[in-house]
């Protein structure tokens, strides 16, 4: 366990998980889950906000498999859905595929290896949430600005989207809490994940 990323040691152990097979094979379960979970109803809630599934399937990987197969995986399960899925019938864009990358980076740096509390939890949520916001504004942008960037357009995009993200925020927090709570006793006892008792390592 450690307390923070900021290790030698963490980085070393993150990279080793490129060559576990259960990890790779845990990996790759995520990224079919991942694509189920995108046909599977989104939630409404209000003011436009609606909670869809895959940020749980992506969060889990990040937290068993730590940042650097996390983001093969996120590279790898962004290209997959949009070939398998068609893309919603929008042309593919990198960028996205940067979005899903930093994502699944940012679980895995609060989460991977690290104690499971609620602070983190709700943090890692709200970074990602933040980097969709930014982001994903500077895509739509991007997209309709036809060779010319426009900075209105992307406040005004980045304003509507701000909010819908603080209302899904305490909901996906939640969801995450309860999610990473059941399935810790069961990672743990497979061997998928450390076990907390001992502590985490300052450095």
């Amino acid at each position: 366990m450690y307390a923070h990323p900021f290790s030698a040691d963490y980085w070393r152990d993150a990279s080793r998980e490129v060559r576990d097979l259960r990890k790779l094979l845990f990996s790759a379960l995520m990224i079919a889950l991942c694509i189920v979970l995108a046909q599977v109803p989104s939630v409404p809630l209000f003011g436009g906000a609606k909670v869809t599934w895959g940020f749980l399937a992506r969060s889990v990987c990040a937290w068993v498999c730590g940042p650097v197969l996390g983001l093969l995986f996120a590279f790898a399960e962004d290209i997959l859905s949009f070939f398998l899925t068609g893309g919603g019938g929008y042309p593919f864009f990198p960028g996205y595929t940067l979005t899903t990358m930093l994502g699944v980076l940012t679980y895995a740096l609060f989460l991977y290896r690290a104690p499971l509390r609620v602070w983190r939890i709700f943090c890692a949520k709200l970074v990602t949430n933040v980097q969709n916001v930014v982001l994903g504004a500077l895509w739509i942008a991007i997209l309709n600005s036809n060779g010319r960037f426009s900075l209105e357009a992307w406040y005004a995009s980045a304003s509507l989207s701000a909010v819908k993200n603080l209302i899904m925020l305490p909901v996906q927090t939640v969801l995450l809490v309860l999610l990473l709570r059941a399935l810790q006793p069961a990672l743990q006892r497979t061997g998928m994940l450390p076990r907390q008792g001992a502590g985490a390592r300052p450095d």
